[in-house]
């Protein structure tokens, strides 16, 4: 994502909607062809005249003279699944069913705890738990700053949320948002080596959320917000940077910001523009929207409009030194438009303006298709699939940690953005996010930054 919930902009010719949208989700259809040429073929042909999109194709067998396919679509709940039917009716194919891939993926969780010792004897035992343990813990009780030696304090982070705004689902509470928070834990170990750990809230007063976290803050080194609604989410981080000296990061504000300056950062090179020149666009003001439009300002970004049907949403960013305004403005007068809405489709094609450069960030639908804006005349476009936060925020706690920050600083965002657009390869507007290489490059950069 770069976008993973949006902000309050609707569609002016659709009504508000309450509860869950209406979002492609990956439906994985396990299909058997015979093997000859043309069998494959003539499967997609079915999928593409259903006007649906492949996202992943694998061959998961083949014996006795058939394939077994594993064919990953993009689905909403409006698609016709008739279409599992006219596959069968093929003489070369036989729909078998549907893949539990995603759901195996996340079965008994997607992160453990392991020791970081191998505990084979009786002595290991009594030096790590007592009676040998007491003897660190009276160190740290007399001189705290030991824990960060002896404990995994420096390298743990808690990954804290309320599920009050999950991906493009809403406000689904944290039980049902802890998969994307083991996601979150599970990116940080992978990427950068760091133990996260889920904490689930079930809160939404923002006074309350900053003193249940405060309450368990110290056993982490850093605290990572995650899947906040706005405007709270704004009260309780700026609450919690108040009374906790170490380093607290909303990564849908700051995370998403930090990706999406990199790929300004680039586009306009790119493009032969300076960023202080161009008018810049941001569809969508909660919680990524205003987290972007606050970064592009302190990186020297000009006149900034920005669109929103929540009032509110329009006074916070007026008082930031933003212009209201609204989605047709925005596209007739922006050099750069970024979206961050949660809605498909509300960038029309018609609105693309030749050169504009076009971030549609809402996942898993963006606001429009890049390959749609390019055809349309945008010079450079992306959705939330490539301008993703985790290019983002492990290198940023990973720095923090390394540094002994006491808290996140503009000079680090921008730090990171900066190194993140450096990395980037070729054409590309931002580095691949599975790059172990750029996570510790950019933790490099936010640790001088500190």
């Amino acid at each position: 994502m770069a976008c993973e919930r949006g902000g309050h902009y609707h569609a002016a010719d659709a009504a508000p909607v309450a509860g869950r949208r209406n979002l492609k989700i990956p439906e994985i259809l396990m299909i058997e062809t015979v093997h000859q040429p043309g069998s494959l073929a003539r499967v997609l042909q079915v999928i593409a005249d259903a006007g649906l999109t492949i996202d992943h194709l694998q061959a998961v067998r083949r014996e006795q003279g058939r394939t077994l396919w594993e064919i990953t679509l993009e689905m909403d709940e409006e698609a016709d699944r008739s279409l599992y039917a006219r596959i069968d009716e093929l003489p070369i194919a036989h729909f078998v069913g549907k893949s539990d891939r995603v759901f195996d993926r996340h079965r008994g969780g997607k992160i453990k705890t392991v020791p970081t010792m191998t505990i084979n004897s009786q002595q290991v035992l009594r030096d790590i738990y007592t009676p040998g343990v007491a003897r660190v813990c009276m160190a740290i009780q007399k001189d705290p700053e030991q824990a960060f030696q002896y404990t995994a304090i420096g390298n743990t982070v808690a990954i804290v949320t309320n599920g009050t705004a999950v991906l493009g689902l809403g406000n689904i509470g944290s039980l049902a948002g802890l998969p994307v928070m083991e996601g979150k834990a599970a990116l940080f170990a992978a990427l950068v080596d760091i133990n996260a750990v889920p904490i689930l809230l079930e809160e939404t007063d923002p006074i309350r959320c900053v003193d249940h976290i405060v309450a368990i803050a110290g056993g982490f080194g850093a605290i990572q917000l995650e899947d906040f609604a706005a405007p709270e989410c704004f009260a309780i981080e700026n609450g919690l940077r108040e009374r906790l000296h170490c380093p607290v990061l909303h990564d849908d504000q700051h995370g998403t910001a930090v990706v999406v300056l990199a790929a300004v950062i680039n586009a306009t090179r790119r493009a032969g523009r300076e960023l202080g020149d161009c008018v810049i666009g941001q569809i969508g003001l909660g919680a990524a929207g205003i987290g972007i439009v606050r970064l592009l300002m302190c990186a020297g970004g000009g006149r900034v409009l920005g669109a929103d049907i929540n009032e509110g949403a329009r006074a916070r960013f007026a008082a930031m030194g933003g212009q209201p305004s609204t989605l047709e403005e925005i596209m007739g007068n922006c050099d750069i438009v970024i979206a961050a809405t949660g809605v498909r489709g509300l960038i029309r094609p018609a609105m693309v303006r030749k050169g504009q450069i076009i971030l549609a960030l809402s996942n898993p639908d963006s606001e429009i298709e890049p390959l749609i804006a390019l055809q349309h005349g945008a010079a450079f476009a992306a959705d939330g699939k490539g301008i993703n936060n985790v290019l983002g925020f492990p290198g940023l706690f990973k720095g923090a940690l390394a540094a002994r920050a006491p808290r996140f600083t503009d000079a680090m965002l921008l730090a990171a953005a900066r190194r993140i657009a450096e990395l980037a390869p070729g054409d590309d507007l931002v580095p691949d996010a599975l790059d172990r290489d750029v996570h510790i490059a950019v933790a490099a950069a936010v640790q001088k930054a500190v």
